[in-house]
């Protein structure tokens, strides 16, 4: 990746970093606030909402990125107003299912407090997806500064509002519910301050991009989201429905989305797809193309692999000092969950959707849907454990993600070897697990404070990490230079960096 797309992908990535103050503080909090049970029903809703949100968002949020780089700056503002447009109505049918689904969706998730929760949730919609695809502007036009401003902003208003009820008024999660109502109404309000930023200087022409066009290009993706849905809801349905709401606590602040990953990845996905749909030239993944796959495949391994093994290691320690002692039994699906996360360092859906192979990404998806199903359903049916849930959707995770590579290999005549760096992988691997082991074999050892023994694991671990780059040749310095830039204080730092 050139330094120019790492500078951008770096914007997008300190905004998900802020991104996981809500998948992270937020829970770090409440879970400790509210009850086991309440605590189910906070996380049942966010489960709710976000399994919905692949539904009613129609695939609508890469429409940006498509569409705006392959039209005249001109007809941006146009092209802009015609997807909000949309988002809006989705928002509305959204609000509406919720708030009149909410006693159909308590029982089939086995939970009659969650219907109230569902109804006092159900305005979210109509603020947050006009929202939606935000990204897809700023990376099409180089301005994801501006996306970062939006995330830090956003993000934190909605931390605050979602916990301070809770803490200072002793508020329950009907509260902390209530707050991310309002926030949702300022990031709505921030969102289309700063959305017309990166084309304010442009012409306000009519678009030849018609609505039909629009969905012509998102459906497809509707039917991939509709799988895919299925794919991410379906061990928490099954969890959720056959183990109760104290199961689901413990499982989902575990099995979440391992939040350095999504913020690595996203911010990968956001700049490429752009990038993506302005060098395809129907000849499947290019030289150019490969060339920047490549590294982003190398890049995303640097950063992540390191990230994902210390959590394998020391997911124990990582968990209690997150969300307390009871949720110590969370660690088992958090290592399963980091152990995943080595095989999906990069994005797939920014490159087939360039490609034009939606059909491909959305059968892909629809099988393993359907496999993982099937899978589950009969581990709840004979294995009393819900473990095996979490294992058998992290190994049909780790399968999709090599049956996207070989996909995209064969259509663009590529060689797999030519695609993935297999010596850094191995390097960086072997270094990390190498400057892990020390570091729990000396934690267990010392009988302090586990937030103190959580950050002098961390430091031991990046002391020996940084030694073993040495040894094993991992330079950092590419990654390190296209950030810093070559001014005389990123010249030094980079001079200490493998």
């Amino acid at each position: 990746m050139s330094t120019n797309n790492t500078r951008q992908a770096a914007w997008v990535a300190i905004g998900s970093f802020f991104s996981m103050a809500v998948g992270i503080i937020s829970p770090m909090i409440l879970s400790r606030f509210f009850s086991v049970g309440d605590y189910g029903t906070y996380r049942q809703v966010m489960y709710v909402y976000t399994t919905l949100l692949i539904v009613f968002t129609l695939g609508l949020p890469k429409a940006y990125a498509y569409f705006l780089p392959r039209y005249p700056e001109g007809e941006s503002k146009a092209i802009i107003g015609k997807i909000t447009a949309l988002f809006f109505i989705l928002g509305v049918l959204f609000a509406v299912v919720l708030f009149a689904g909410s006693n159909v969706i308590a029982r089939i998730l086995g939970n009659p407090e969650l219907a109230l929760a569902l109804r006092a949730f159900s305005p979210v919609p109509v603020f947050l997806l006009p929202t939606m695809g935000l990204d897809g502007i700023f990376a099409t036009y180089r301005k994801t500064h501006f996306l970062a401003v939006y995330t830090v902003i956003t993000k934190t208003v909605t931390v605050a509002f979602t916990v301070v009820p809770v803490i200072l008024f002793q508020g329950d999660y009907i509260h902390a519910i209530i707050g991310f109502d309002v926030a949702a109404v300022f990031s709505f309000i921030a969102a289309f301050v700063l959305r017309s930023l990166p084309v304010k200087d442009f012409p306000h022409l009519q678009t030849s991009l018609s609505y039909k066009q629009i969905l012509a290009f998102s459906l497809p993706l509707l039917t991939a989201s509709l799988w895919g849905m299925l794919y991410e809801s379906v061990n928490q349905f099954f969890i959720s429905r056959y183990f109760g709401k104290e199961v689901f606590a413990v499982f989902s602040n575990g099995f979440a989305e391992m939040p350095f990953l999504v913020m690595v990845t996203g911010a990968l996905s956001t700049v490429l797809l752009p990038l993506f749909s302005r060098m395809e030239k129907g000849d499947g993944l290019s030289e150019d193309m490969l060339s920047v796959w490549t590294a982003a495949v190398t890049k995303s391994t640097k950063i992540l692999f390191p990230m994902s093994v210390f959590c394998i290691f020391m997911a124990s320690l990582v968990m209690t000092c997150l969300y307390g002692d009871a949720y110590g039994q969370s660690a088992v699906y958090f290592q399963i969950k980091n152990l995943y996360g080595l095989f999906c360092i990069v994005p797939f859906a920014p490159v087939l959707i360039a490609m034009g192979r939606t059909r491909t990404y959305s059968n892909v998806i629809m099988f393993f849907a359907l496999a993982l199903t099937g899978l589950e359903f009969l581990a709840v049916s004979f294995l009393d454990s819900p473990v095996y849930i979490a294992a058998l959707s992290a190994a049909s995770g780790i399968a999709k993600c090599l049956v996207f590579l070989v996909i995209i290999a064969r259509a663009s005549s590529a060689r797999l070897a030519d695609m993935l760096p297999l010596r850094t992988m191995l390097a960086v691997l072997a270094a990390s697990c190498m400057a892990s082991v020390p570091v729990l074999l000396i934690s267990g050892m010392l009988p302090w404070n586990k937030f103190v023994l959580l950050f002098l694991a961390i430091l031991l671990f990046c002391g020996f990490y940084y030694m073993l780059c040495w040894v094993f040749k991992i330079s950092y310095k590419d990654i390190a230079g296209s950030v810093l830039g070559q001014g005389k204080v990123g010249r030094f730092i980079v001079s200490l960096i493998p």
